[in-house]
């Protein structure tokens, strides 16, 4: 079986452009989807966050039907979230693929994470690991430069968190940057479903998923790969 590193944002606050301050975390369903695919498929899956902070729920992600089931299963795998390693002690050649949910969380912390990006740059050139990410995960993606200050992610096929899904959801107008808009800048090649439909991308070694609608859709990718 394979060894798994999942990326939790430790972020409790996005800043606004306002500069107020928007709760967040990460979103259930992009962890516990995958999550549970993961686990049940016999893979070792270590948690990590920026300085081993608990992570936290973005309470807006359980207010739908599925809220409850949500909640009881994140209750059920509490003794895992509260026990995350450090995201500065992870070596890289630990693990055999790295994934990383969404939730605003990542746009706070993990895009601008030195250690996030460290293992980016281990991992992606190895077409032999994976790296996968979903909705927000991929403001992770953002500090990830190879060693002549390369973006790493330049001319990779990804998706993410569309900007037309972010003003759909009201904060376009306040966010400080949009993850769209920054992945494009960058130089990768982003592609993109109708705002809210399931939407995964994968490029060789590289698997993203739009939205927490696509959560399960990324997982079985995640899985797919891992079996390959």
């Amino acid at each position: 079986m394979s060894s798994v590193l999942l990326v939790l944002s430790g972020a409790r606050v996005w800043s606004l452009k306002d500069g107020t301050q928007h709760p967040t975390g990460f979103w259930a369903d992009e962890f516990v989807a995958p999550y549970r695919l993961l686990i049940g498929a016999g893979h070792r899956v270590t948690i990590a966050t920026p300085g081993a902070r608990v992570p936290v729920v973005d309470q807006a992600s359980l207010a739908d039907e599925s809220g409850a089931e949500l909640r009881a299963y994140l209750e059920g795998v509490k003794d895992v979230l509260e026990a995350p390693v450090r995201l500065e002690d992870v070596d890289p050649a630990a693990y055999d693929a790295v994934f990383i949910p969404g939730g605003h969380g990542p746009m706070q912390d993990l895009a601008v994470n030195p250690d996030v990006a460290r293992i980016l740059a281990a991992m992606l050139p190895d077409t032999g690991k994976l790296v996968a990410s979903l909705c927000h995960g991929p403001a992770a993606f953002l500090a990830a430069g190879d060693a002549e200050g390369n973006w790493l992610f330049k001319g990779r096929k990804l998706t993410a968190f569309t900007d037309d899904e972010e003003k759909q959801a009201g904060l376009a107008d306040k966010a400080p940057w949009l993850l769209e808009d920054r992945l494009r800048a960058g130089g990768a090649v982003f592609e993109s479903a109708p705002a809210w439909s399931s939407h995964v991308v994968v490029d060789g070694n590289l698997i993203t998923a739009q939205n927490p609608a696509s959560a399960e859709a990324a997982g079985q990718a995640i899985l797919a790969r891992l079996r390959g």
